[in-house]
């Protein structure tokens, strides 16, 4: 294969990279060794920044994230919630702090008002009766899978192509230029090569693997973040702790439920991270002094995402690393047509993608300008299905014979049909945890206790894969929900998951399920 463009991962950065590239009239070709968002970008609390949050540790980050913001609201509404943001400081958090938050977003040019906290208790009643200022933002919820599936539509439309499930296993080089990249499908064991003009590496927590293939070192820091789904939709804006960045301070609202986080822990390696119960009562504490309800409500499930951040030569903790864009061109490297991306916001997406497409066409003589910043993103059928709250919205238009193949989130026959259809259409893979990233397939309250068997005897009996192994499959859906339950089971959580075992263990035998299909295969 030869492209003009090779985008090694597909994240929000590396898919706005794609349809960037596309709108100029460049042709690129994306490659993610698994699927969409299945690293930082998939793993977030899906904040749009008003910029708060960092004017006092990062302004640079701030200007930024406020920028995007309101670009973002323009030109993606479908993909947004436009919640607004509190900032609430309570009893023993650093006055001066609050009283200087204000002008602090004054001099980032973000809007702030501060408002009484008798006020603040007025708009959001769940407020702990020990807050002693408050500010409100422009701050709005986000949704990262809508934003990224979207984002490769529309580049696929125009012109760009996905390979997901495919990794790169090594780099050849020539002439301070790289020739080939050699890739390899994980699933079916094919390998490949690409010949392209520029390569550029959005990898994420993974880019210094990426660059090694290359023989270039970038040397990263890993930030892992476990935050919580609560079983309910706690607050009707974003609340954040007013005071530096901290472990369970931020509070988001997403369709039917309230991400909680987060925390940020040095971790090794971006590979099986996974949330700790330690964690999880760390941000249940900090969080319940801003609001004390979230101390014995049902959480659903925990996960965990690792931040990568591009190691600096100070003795900054981690939270104190910028969280603002860098962009490494490997000609100082030897390399001529290599760039990295190492770290960002998923709120500056557009903007990283922007000037990484900017150096792109400077190297390639081409003069095209973006366009991302006026050209709406289109709203389609592959991000459509993610929105939080869509089955019992458009439950008064619901066909009475299309069956409901998960009830938590009412998502009915049809809505697997059409994902079905468009994985179908890109050469996707199809399994219950490609259909669950575009779709709310086992994101509610049962944790895939029931849509998980109908789902997959829905792909079974309708044949839309040879040789699809279900039980398998099935296995591995089931394994992905549990990472997220174990460290909160407690209250009406614990009984859901004994459920979940009693059913799949104890009523359908799947722990030995395997073991007799593949005997009775070797018998026949």
């Amino acid at each position: 294969m030869h492209t003009q463009a090779l985008i090694i991962g597909g994240g929000v950065t590396g898919t706005g990279l794609a349809r960037d590239l596309a709108l100029r009239g460049i042709q690129s070709l994306l490659v993610e060794k698994g699927d969409i968002n299945a690293g930082a970008s998939g793993r977030n609390h899906g904040l749009l920044h008003s910029g708060g949050r960092y004017v006092s540790t990062d302004p640079a980050a701030a200007k930024e994230c406020h920028q995007e913001n309101e670009i973002l609201k323009k030109v993606a509404p479908h993909c947004i919630e436009n919640t607004g943001g509190l900032f609430v400081a309570v009893e023993g958090d650093d006055e001066a702090y609050a009283a200087d938050f204000p002008s602090l977003c004054r001099q980032c040019g973000i809007p702030c008002q501060p408002i009484d906290p008798k006020e603040a208790k007025e708009i959001e009643p769940s407020l702990s009766s020990k807050v002693t200022a408050a500010c409100m933002v422009d701050d709005a919820a986000v949704d990262p899978f809508m934003l990224s599936l979207e984002n490769m539509a529309h580049a696929q439309k125009l012109g760009a192509t996905l390979l997901s499930h495919t990794k790169v296993v090594s780099i050849e080089t020539e002439n301070k230029q790289i020739r080939r990249v050699h890739l390899l499908n994980v699933d079916t064991g094919k390998e490949t090569f690409v010949e392209p003009e520029q390569v550029v590496n959005a990898a994420g927590a993974w880019v210094g693997e990426v660059a090694a293939r290359a023989e270039i070192a970038i040397d990263m820091l890993y930030s892992k973040g476990t935050l919580l789904v609560t079983g309910h939709r706690v607050t009707q804006r974003i609340v954040n702790r007013l005071r530096k960045p901290g472990d369970g301070d931020i509070l988001v609202p997403g369709g039917t439920v309230s991400l909680l986080g987060t925390t940020s822990v040095r971790t090794p390696s971006p590979d099986q991270i996974m949330p700790t119960i330690s964690e999880v009562d760390l941000i249940v504490d900090e969080g319940a002094k801003m609001i004390p309800t979230l101390k014995g409500i049902r959480y659903l499930r925990a996960y965990a995402g690792v931040r990568p951040l591009l190691r600096s030569k100070s003795n900054l903790d981690d939270r104190s690393v910028s969280r603002g864009f860098t962009l490494l061109d490997h000609k100082l490297d030897g390399l001529n047509n290599f760039v990295t991306i190492p770290s960002g916001k998923l709120t500056t997406y557009r903007y990283m993608a922007e000037k990484t497409a900017d150096v792109l066409c400077q190297k390639m003589n081409i003069q095209s300008p973006c366009l991302t910043k006026t050209e709406p993103l289109p709203s389609t059928h592959a991000g459509r299905w993610t929105e939080p709250a869509l089955g019992p919205k458009s439950w008064a238009q619901k066909d009475p014979q299309d069956a409901i193949l998960c009830e938590c989130e009412m998502v009915p026959q049809s809505t697997v049909e059409k994902i079905v259809h468009a994985l179908k259409g890109v050469d996707g893979k199809i399994n219950l945890q490609e259909i669950g990233i575009r779709s709310r397939v086992g994101k509610g309250a049962c944790q895939g206790t029931f849509c998980g068997k109908r789902v997959s005897a829905y792909l079974e009996v309708h044949g839309h894969l040879e040789g699809y192994d279900s039980i398998a499959d099935l296995k591995g859906f089931l394994q992905e929900r549990w990472k997220g339950e174990r460290a909160v089971l407690w209250h009406s959580q614990i009984m859901q998951a004994e459920l979940k075992e009693a059913l799949y263990c104890g009523a359908f035998n799947l722990e030995n399920a395997g073991l007799v299909k593949k005997r009775n295969s070797n018998d026949a």
